[in-house]
């Protein structure tokens, strides 16, 4: 099965980004023993209307950096006791979480109002302790394979649904060998492609979180209840849909204005 083949790689990212997380804390903590950090700003500097919509600008991060539930029914299906899966989001999101907060308090602790949009990018400088220059290596490189190793867990559903799209009355993927190499290569292919042209990966998670993470985290599931094709869906339920849409659109249109704004901004600056 596909989820059960990708469980060594996704054990190992994990693994990594707990490294990485490790070695920010570590870092932080040698500084701050040593009197070398300094307080940073608790909170942000709201000085215009144009700063206050800025804030609106990190909402379609952090709704992308949870947006892969897409993922819950195949590893469902693949579950010897199906009822575990509540257990298993439940532990996936405390764990992700635990470490995208961690990770964002000692990087901010670290370099303050220097931090960078890609935190990763702070790590190219000199930290000012012994073998910063191979703790800086260690990061990035720690953080590359972790990359490499998520990224077939988030290619596997959208070659699956590319193909049921293109292909819906064709066979099954996993037995048309020639169209599962041509369109894997295809998919990778537009994915480096468009990696190349992308300015930011902040900008990318601006765009791509106040759109189709968007959609794919409260849209799309709110008009499924809405739909009810089953009958099965309260009176309440239905409500919370119809609010959860007009406050997905609200959100959605807001971000995409400031991003488009702020980026604006960033073209036009001497």
């Amino acid at each position: 099965t596909v989820a059960d083949s990708l469980k060594f790689s996704s054990a190992v990212a994990v693994a990594l980004a707990v490294v990485f997380l490790v070695i920010t804390a570590g870092i932080a903590a040698f500084k701050l023993i040593n009197g070398t950090v300094s307080m940073p700003r608790l909170l942000p500097n709201v000085t215009s209307i144009t700063s206050f919509w800025n804030l609106f600008t990190a909402v379609p991060v952090l709704v992308t950096a949870f947006i892969c539930h897409f993922n819950v029914h195949t590893i469902e299906n693949e579950l010897e006791d199906p009822t575990k899966i509540r257990k298993v989001v439940q532990a996936s999101l405390a764990l992700c979480s635990s470490v995208y907060i961690m990770i964002s308090f000692f990087g901010f602790l670290l370099f303050g109002d220097s931090t960078l949009d890609d935190v990763l990018a702070n790590f190219n400088t000199d930290l000012g302790i012994p073998y910063s220059s191979v703790l800086n290596d260690v990061i990035r490189v720690s953080y590359a394979l972790h990359l490499m190793l998520v990224f077939p867990v988030l290619f596997y559903p959208l070659r699956s649904n590319i193909d049921e799209l293109l292909f819906p009355s064709a066979r099954d993927l996993a037995l048309d060998t020639r169209r599962f190499i041509l369109l894997t290569i295809a998919l990778i292919c537009m994915i480096f492609l468009g990696a190349d042209f992308v300015p930011s990966i902040w900008d990318a998670f601006q765009f791509t979180g106040a759109t189709s993470a968007v959609c794919l985290g409260f849209i799309f599931p709110a008009a499924i209840a809405l739909r009810d094709p089953h009958a099965i869906a309260t009176k309440k339920e239905k409500i919370l849909s119809i609010f959860m849409i007009f406050l997905a659109v609200l959100s959605c249109s807001v971000a995409i204005y400031s991003d488009a704004y702020a980026l604006l901004r960033k073209k036009l600056s001497p």
